[in-house]
């Protein structure tokens, strides 16, 4: 009689949908302990979710892709560790999972930290000369159909100037331009030490000829960027968000794109993701679409499942580490 060697302790990653993680990281030890299933395509919490991951005794989650409610955690009983790729996870109910007794471990941010601004002039230099534009309809036995503009001179706009924000300045000048900053905190002195002139909100959008978003999702953040703003851009100005969807009005960004209020916009998040496909975006010849690839770097993933594979040994152990919730093991709900 054959003999069933499965675990019967279960581990799922989540939203790795290119399934790489097996080979960025040593999870061999896990694999004694765990049966390990990969989930490449998102699942929407709470029930969605909720009906896959019912078996599982963890999960690990990539970035902020899939969000984790309490109406979420409540309904997985078997749920014992949580990691998290990144210092945080800000649409996460941490109180919830610390008062339901699971370990939340975290990983570090080390290495290359500049994948997002990257992205960011990826999108504003393919925006300039109308690539992606051009791509297609050279694919089609096309020619040129379209006259590019220069970065040179040029005023660039950035809303939010934390770490991805500052490291926009170094390479705006090497281009030329003059970098305008704004946030909800930004002073002038701060601004002015990063490289970059303090602007008011209004003056940011009516000034600039690109304007790139690099604040964080929160609930003070989410609509920051609405249809009045937008409303003061040039014609001939192009917005980039590399940050979050939300963060910009969607309805108000499409509405402008269409009526060729503003040249055009380099978007790699969006308010619902993935994107619909049948998304009125996806039609727009004057949009750079890209499928959340901001962190996305084969460097950046490697210390995302290497520090996950560490955390979950630990786990194991019984020691865990990098605790997002340190007095979960202060209770007496812990599942451990």
């Amino acid at each position: 009689m054959a003999v069933d060697t499965r675990n019967t302790r279960r581990l799922a990653v989540l939203d790795d949908v290119l399934r790489i993680s097996p080979r960025l990281a040593d999870w061999s030890k896990v694999r004694e302990a765990f049966d390990i299933d990969i989930f490449d395509r998102n699942l929407s919490p709470p029930d969605e979710a909720a009906r896959h991951l019912q078996p599982y005794e963890g999960i690990c989650l990539l970035r902020e892709r899939m969000a984790v409610p309490r109406s979420l955690l409540e309904q997985l009983p078997k749920l014992k560790f949580v990691g998290v790729t990144g210092p945080y996870h800000r649409t996460m109910d941490l109180a919830a999972a610390t008062e339901l007794g699971i370990v939340v471990s975290c990983t570090v941010m080390r290495g290359p930290v500049t994948a997002t601004s990257e992205l960011a002039w990826a999108h504003m230099l393919a925006l300039s000369k109308r690539l992606a534009l051009e791509d297609r309809r050279m694919r089609n036995g096309g020619w040129q159909s379209t006259v590019g503009t220069l970065l040179e001179g040029k005023t660039l706009g950035l809303v939010g100037f934390g770490r991805v924000g500052r490291q926009m300045t170094a390479v705006a000048r090497a281009f030329g331009m003059d970098v305008l900053a704004w946030s909800p905190n930004l002073t002038p002195e701060d601004a002015q030490s990063g490289g970059a002139v303090w602007a008011s909100k209004e003056d940011l959008f009516r000034r600039s000829d690109f304007i790139s978003i690099h604040v964080v999702l929160s609930e003070r953040s989410r609509g920051l960027v609405g249809a009045a703003d937008l409303g003061l851009m040039k014609p001939t100005a192009c917005l980039v968000n590399t940050a979050r969807g939300p963060i910009v009005d969607e309805a108000a960004l499409l509405r402008m794109l269409q009526e060729g209020r503003i040249a055009g916009a380099g978007l790699d998040v969006f308010e619902h993701e993935p994107l619909a496909p049948d998304h009125p975006l996806r039609d727009l010849d004057n949009v750079v679409l890209t499928p959340h690839l901001g962190f996305s770097t084969e460097e950046v993933y490697r210390v995302f499942y290497e520090d996950t594979v560490e955390n979950l040994e630990a786990y194991l152990a019984g020691k865990p580490i990098r605790l997002l919730n340190p007095e979960v093991l202060d209770t007496a709900q812990l599942r451990l």
